[in-house]
C-alpha cells in the first residue's frame, strides 16, 4: 500500500482530557496472536505479532507489527521532509511493507480505576471508555513453564468463548493480552479451548530507566519556505511510536466517543476510504490532499484491507 499525503499546518482541535494518571512502564510482553477467523478456512488463520506494555496499575495492547509500520512510515517520513526542506508544498510517500491488515484497535486498562479504554486512529485519535469486565477466573492447580516462567492455569468463560490462561504469580501484573486481565499475575499465555484464538509467549523485558522515550508524535519540525522554522502535523496516518516510551499514557490528543458514533465514522471511511480523509482534513482545518493506492477490491466487498471474518474473537457475553 502506498499513501500520499500532501502535509499541511494544522489549526488546534478540540479535544478531550481524561482522569487517569500514567504509569511507570515496567515491562514490555510480546505474544504471537493467532486467529482463525474463517472458519471455511481453518488452514489460513490471520497471525499478527502483538505487544503488551505493562506497569503495576496501567497496561496498553497493541499491534507489533502496527507499532513496526509507525517506525517505518515515520522513517520516510522523516527522510522525504529533510530532502524537501524549505518547500512550500510537500509531497509524502508512504510504503507499507504490510501484506495483511494489522489489528487497529489498542486496549489500555487501568486496574485500580478498573477501566478499560478503547483507541482507535481514524484520521484522529478515537477513545472509548468503559468499565473493565469482571472476569470470573477459576484458578486451577496445574502449573507449566513458558521459556523459564513457571506459570499457574486458569479457567473462564469470557466474551462467549472458554479460556484458558496461564499466568505467572511472580510476575505480579493484572494484566494479559487483549481484554484479558485481573489474575494475580500477568497472563503469559492463553487460548479459548477449540484454538481458534490463541496469545502465544513470544517475549519479554523490563523497560530500563535509561531508555530513551521513543514518544515523539505526530508532529515535525520543518525549514518553512522564508527560511524561518516551523511544525507539521502527519494526519491520517499512525506514526506515534509512544507504546515504545517509559510511560504508559492515553494519547494527548485523544477524542472521547461512543462506539456507536465511531461505527459510523468508520462505516464512511470503509464506504470512500479517500473521500473520508479529504474531508477529516477540510474539517480539522488542513489543506492539501490525500491519496490512497491500493490492490482492487473483491467483487462485492465496499471495504479496503479488511478481511471477511466470521468467526470474531468476541461472540457474546456470557453470565
Amino acid at each position: 500500500m502506498k499513501n500520499t499525503l500532501i502535509v499541511c499546518c494544522a489549526t488546534a482541535l478540540s479535544l478531550t482530557c481524561f482522569a487517569q494518571k500514567p504509569d511507570k512502564a515496567l515491562a514490555r510482553v510480546r505474544y504471537t496472536f493467532t486467529h482463525i477467523n474463517d472458519t471455511t478456512a481453518k488452514d489460513k488463520p490471520h497471525k499478527e505479532n502483538m505487544l503488551l506494555v505493562t506497569g503495576n496499575n496501567a497496561s496498553v495492547y497493541t499491534s507489533y507489527d502496527k507499532l513496526n509500520q509507525a517506525i517505518n512510515g515515520k522513517k520516510q517520513i522523516l527522510e522525504q521532509l529533510k530532502n524537501q526542506s524549505g518547500s512550500a508544498n510537500m509531497k509524502i510517500e508512504i510504503k507499507s511493507e504490510m501484506k495483511s491488515p494489522v489489528t487497529q484497535i489498542d486496549y489500555f486498562f487501568f486496574a485500580n480505576e478498573h477501566k478499560m479504554f478503547s483507541k482507535e486512529k481514524l484520521f484522529n485519535n478515537y477513545i472509548i471508555e468503559e468499565p473493565a469486565a469482571q472476569i470470573d477466573w477459576k484458578i486451577a492447580k496445574d502449573t507449566m513453564s513458558f521459556s523459564g516462567i513457571a506459570c499457574q492455569k486458569a479457567t473462564t468463560n469470557f466474551k462467549g468463548r472458554n479460556w484458558i490462561a496461564w499466568f505467572a504469580n511472580e510476575i505480579p501484573f493484572q494484566s494479559g493480552p487483549w481484554k484479558l486481565n485481573g489474575l494475580p499475575g500477568l497472563i503469559v499465555e492463553a487460548y479459548d479451548e477449540k484454538k481458534e484464538v490463541k496469545f502465544e509467549f513470544a517475549g519479554l523485558e523490563n523497560v530500563t530507566e535509561g531508555e530513551e522515550n521513543n514518544s515523539s508524535g505526530d508532529e515535525q519540525k520543518i525549514t518553512m519556505p522564508n527560511g524561518s522554522f516551523g511544525s507539521i502535523r502527519i494526519a491520517g496516518i499512525e506514526t506515534s511510536t509512544a507504546y515504545l516510551g517509559t510511560e504508559i499514557k492515553l494519547p494527548s490528543d485523544a477524542i472521547k466517543t461512543t462506539r456507536k458514533e465511531l461505527d459510523k465514522l468508520r462505516e464512511a471511511r470503509d464506504k470512500d476510504p479517500q473521500g473520508f480523509m479529504q474531508a477529516q482534513m477540510a474539517a480539522n482545518g488542513m489543506q492539501g490532499t490525500f491519496k490512497m493506492n491500493t490492490a482492487p477490491r473483491p467483487s462485492g466487498s465496499s471495504t479496503i484491507n479488511k478481511p471477511e471474518i466470521n468467526n470474531p474473537i468476541e461472540i457474546s457475553d456470557k453470565k
